[in-house]
């Protein structure tokens, strides 16, 4: 079954009671137990429900994993994974790296008391030189968010390996459909669903995928404790979103390929950051681990000056955090996804003033560039 079929066929879609053709929403808190003293089935939707049931069915056949977990947020998902770790524990992970994941970190980790280490992503002799005896965690994303750089996974996770270390990577900007990160060794792997698995800018969604029967046991104590179950309503809307998948990535990512290689003519923008660009570093590793080039880029223009006038003066895409969606969004990484980093944090990373993100929706490609030319301009 290929993945479009897969994506309308490949978990459950029907409700087996009824036949309707989506799974309805059981929006309900508790359920009736006919025998309380040999019950087996649903009891409470905080740890589990038939519509929550369905969606991390299909992130497993995303991911085609025995696990997977649905969470009420990216970050839900992300902490449920980076709480896996105890005091003493050293954390080694790139210096690229989503701003709320950095702050969890910041926030939560280092006050556990677990170490941490951040590394140029593309250097494999830092990872090596990093691991430290009580290394228990590598955390990848690749490519990075806003840099889009790109991480050899394989290589990092043969090291890993090497040393019983856990390997997690966030591979939301690629999807399931674009890079496959499990067969390279990864041992779980997060997404944000409130992203392209979703596809329409009206869900908060984390999933979480892996094929270890023990860290799932533990992830799900984790789901259930924290309180972070993905709620009735966005599931059911994920699983509507999903279907389409496959369609709305096809075109987006023939757009985000005409989008920047239009943006590396244009004397204002200094430099484009999008891994389906020969020039872009790691080029040459992302086409090895990955099947497409993604819809995400981002480009770093002269000014703040030039960066106020595209956001006022485009009139497609929308000025917004977040990505994803079927609609092209701009956003302003110093202000919006990375705005809880210092100011010196964030200059490390290379997140400027001048830095922009460009999530690609489905519009037609001439309406867009024509629309990024002017307001450019």
């Amino acid at each position: 079954m290929k993945m479009n079929t897969k994506l309308l066929h490949g978990y459950p879609v029907i409700c087996k009671d009824t036949g309707a053709s989506s799974i309805p929403k059981f929006q309900a808190s508790t359920f009736h137990q006919p025998d309380a003293f040999h019950h087996e089935g649903y009891n409470y939707t905080r740890f589990g429900n038939p519509t929550i049931t369905a969606v991390e069915e299909c992130i497993k056949i995303l991911e085609d994993t025995e696990y997977g977990l649905a969470f009420s947020s990216g970050m839900a998902a992300i902490n449920a994974v980076l709480f896996l770790l105890s005091k003493g524990d050293h954390l080694l992970l790139a210096k690229n790296i989503y701003g709320g994941t950095f702050q969890t970190i910041q926030e939560f980790l280092v006050r556990f008391g677990i170490e941490y280490t951040m590394v140029d992503e593309a250097d494999l002799s830092a990872w090596e030189n990093a691991i430290q005896p009580n290394t228990k965690m590598i955390y990848l994303e690749s490519p990075s968010n806003p840099l889009l750089t790109i991480t050899d996974l394989k290589a990092v996770t043969n090291m890993a390996k090497q040393r019983d270390i856990l390997v997690a990577c966030d591979n939301t900007f690629m999807t399931p459909l674009g890079q496959e990160t499990l067969p390279l060794g990864i041992d779980l792997v997060i997404h944000s669903g409130t992203k392209f698995i979703n596809g329409h800018s009206d869900v908060i969604a984390g999933l979480v995928a892996t094929n270890n029967e023990s860290l799932h046991k533990r992830l799900k104590i984790h789901q259930k404790a924290l309180g972070a179950v993905l709620s009735v309503e966005d599931g059911w809307l994920l699983l509507r979103g999903v279907k389409t998948m496959g369609l709305r990535m096809e075109r987006s990512i023939e757009n985000a390929q005409q989008i920047a290689e239009f943006l590396q003519t244009k004397k204002q923008v200094k430099q484009v950051y999008y891994p389906g660009l020969p020039t872009h570093p790691g080029y040459e590793i992302h086409q090895k681990q990955a099947k497409n080039n993604g819809a995400v880029l981002s480009f770093e223009l002269e000014s703040q000056a030039q960066v106020e006038s595209l956001l006022k003066n485009c009139k497609v895409p929308i000025v917004a955090v977040s990505l994803g969606g079927v609609e092209s969004i701009l956003s302003l990484p110093w202000l919006m996804s990375h705005a809880a980093i210092s100011e010196e944090e964030r200059l490390k990373m290379g997140v400027t003033p001048t830095l922009v993100r460009l999530s690609c929706g489905i519009e037609d490609i001439e309406d867009l560039i024509t629309d990024l030319d002017q307001a450019i301009q």
